[in-house]
């Protein structure tokens, strides 16, 4: 076979013979002898290349001492340039610890050479023995924005060995004592379940709704009904009086949610956009806007006089239960079915903080009217938070059923109280700072009533905070107040300080 050689190797061709040129027979020229295949031409380069460099094969090239510095240098001031400027960490002197605790004095160099360094001397000095060493190589001018820094004394808090101060245990707080509440006063109108309470600004008068499509407005005084409104066509799920205006919000499960003129008993604005039923309506306190959340999963920003839906805040996955708002940040406050809380930032139109530490739905949430802490209650615990941020702070437990309905009253010594309605007709009073549940009360059904309906679906407290309404499931509006002839005496606290566990905690 005839291999072609590359046109690099290509042996040139011999002249032709002169016979040849004339005419003459044509004569096949013997191939050189130092002809070669492509393979071996291939092996001798290879060779070549190999005998070329094989003899410094293991050589490394020469490194530059002042680049590599350089280099390393400029490491670390990308890396630690940040924290370059942080606070000192604490020493001996501003712990306060006594003189025999104090670290004695390194003196031999063979230690001082194993200390820890500093970050602000690890930044300009990276040798860790000094500037000797820099100063032989020539390095004596700083190299890049880092400015060179004296030695860490004896009292660095690097080289030092720090003490920290033992941790105080958390101690329980005693509760108050507070009296307890008894039934004042039953009033019966409604024709269907009673659902949602709210009390006039002037404290004069209440109104309740429920499942049968009703407003009523009852006397507080004398606890006679007054007047009955008519529109909504399906159950009232939520109330809002406004102390800024002779307005009262209605929102219902169909669609609806409406503002009656109070002056004229008449509807005046209705805010269409809840694509179901609404359950919950809140008023800002000092804005002209008002919040509503329902079984659509969003929470809606309305403005009062154009009746134009200013934020749809999207986020739950489940029906929105219960919402507050109040004049600070955060300014609306959500609890859900999706057993989330969720924080809502109404400058930025978006949701803040979500809180996912329940473990079943919320149904309810409470402002402290004094303290800058809001709770939210369900069937797994009652949970504290402080605002802004929503930072956990403690549970509040012994219900142990769905609270469909919170408030929290402040106490004339100073404490305060904590009541949630649950689904199976208990009122729980809790003491507000130590969650000691200092009494439970269960209401009888009313005649007529099944010994189930027992639940109770709203309550709220009157303006001065001596009386508590009531919205029950026995068709029912209740009324109770604390006993007034009781003493700590009669009625004793009774507490025993509970062992504290993560899990209760948490």
């Amino acid at each position: 076979r005839e291999r072609s050689l590359p046109r690099s190797m290509a042996v040139p061709a011999a002249a032709p013979e002169p016979g040849a040129l004339e005419g003459g027979p044509a004569q096949d020229a013997a191939p050189p002898e130092d002809m070669l295949s492509v393979v071996a031409a291939a092996r001798r380069s290879l060779k070549r290349t190999h005998d070329m460099f094989v003899g410094n094969h293991a050589m490394r090239r020469p490194e530059d001492s002042s680049a590599t510095e350089m280099l390393l240098r400029m490491k670390m001031h990308d890396e630690y340039e940040h924290v370059r400027n942080v606070p000192e960490q604490a020493n001996d002197v501003s712990l306060g610890l006594p003189t025999f605790l104090a670290m004695p004095a390194i003196s031999d160099d063979a230690t001082r050479e194993a200390k820890p360094n500093a970050i602000t001397r690890m930044l300009t000095d990276i040798t860790g023995r000094g500037d000797e060493s820099g100063r032989s190589r020539g390095l004596d001018r700083e190299v890049g924005p880092i400015v060179p820094m004296q030695a860490p004394g004896q009292g660095d808090p690097s080289t030092t060995v720090m003490v920290a101060p033992r941790v105080q245990r958390h101690e329980i707080p005693k509760p108050e004592w507070h009296a307890p509440w008894k039934l004042m006063r039953v009033m019966s109108g409604h024709e269907g379940w009673v659902r949602t309470v709210a009390v006039d600004p002037t404290n004069e008068w209440f109104a309740t709704s429920g499942n049968d499509r009703l407003i009523k407005i009852w006397d507080l005084a004398s606890g006679t009904l007054k007047i009955s409104l008519t529109g909504h066509i399906s159950t009232v799920r939520g109330l809002a009086i406004s102390d800024r205006h002779p307005y009262m919000f209605s929102a219902s499960e169909d669609c609806e949610v409406k503002c009656w003129d109070l002056e004229q008993n008449m509807v005046i604005r209705n805010y269409h956009g809840h694509l179901s039923g609404v359950y919950c309506l809140s008023l800002h306190p000092t804005l002209n806007i008002l919040a509503t959340g329902g079984r659509d999963s969003s929470v809606r920003i309305w403005d009062m006089r154009t009746k134009m839906a200013i934020f749809v805040f999207g986020g739950h996955t489940n029906a929105v239960c219960d919402i507050q708002s109040q004049a600070s940040e955060p300014q609306f406050i959500s609890g859900s079915m999706d057993r989330t809380v969720r924080l809502w930032d109404l400058a930025a139109g978006k949701c803040s903080v979500t809180l996912t530490n329940h473990k079943k739905s919320v149904r309810s949430i409470a402002t402290h009217p004094s303290e800058y802490t809001f709770a939210t209650c369900s069937s797994d615990n009652n949970k504290v938070w402080k605002m802004p941020r929503g930072a956990f702070e403690r549970n509040i437990t012994g219900h142990g059923a769905i609270v469909n309905c919170s408030a929290i009253k402040e106490d004339r010594n100073g404490s305060s109280i904590l009541i949630g309605g649950t689904d199976n007709g208990y009122l729980h009073f809790w003491d507000w700072k130590s969650g000691h549940k200092f009494q439970s009360l269960q209401a009888i059904p009313q005649p007529g009533s099944m010994s189930a309906e027992n639940g109770i679906f709203g309550m709220t407290l009157d303006k001065s905070g001596s009386r508590l309404i009531t919205a029950e499931c026995d068709k029912t509006v209740k009324i109770y107040r604390e006993d007034p002839n009781a003493t700590p005496e009669t009625h004793p606290l009774e507490w025993k300080a509970p062992k504290m566990s993560a899990g209760q905690r948490y």
